[in-house]
């Protein structure tokens, strides 16, 4: 029996795959590490996201009422796996998992995504 490790992404951060070939030119002339270090935004492929914000519960009941576990309610991120997120450097947290390094970001330190939506063309 094989047991899987499952990353699982808390409240409001998603998981980036920093795009690599950033460090390249339009031209294709490869940056030295010193020069992407100043970088202040970057960019990378969302690869997972957190559930969202949590709705916090204002119901009415009694805070001495038998101890019910409550489901929590979210408020979805607009980031969605597979866009291309760009994002502030210095809100990125590198870690690695299995082997492979990755970035979490909070939703907030996304500046902006891209998005590849397939449309049908005329012609």
């Amino acid at each position: 029996m094989k047991a899987k490790k499952n990353l699982i992404i808390i409240g409001d951060r998603v998981l980036i795959d920093l795009d690599e070939r950033a460090d390249r030119t339009g031209s294709g002339l490869y940056l030295p590490a010193t020069v992407k270090e100043k970088e202040k935004v970057v960019g990378g492929y969302i690869v997972k996201t957190g559930p969202g914000y949590v709705i916090h519960d204002t119901s009415s009941e009694e805070p001495f009422a038998a101890n019910k576990k409550k489901e929590l309610k979210y408020i979805p991120l607009q980031a969605v796996e597979g866009d291309y997120a760009i994002f502030l450097k210095e809100a990125a947290t590198e870690i690695e998992f299995e082997g492979k390094k990755y970035l979490i970001v909070p939703h907030s330190g996304i500046l902006a995504l891209v998005r590849t939506e397939i449309t049908e063309g005329e012609g």
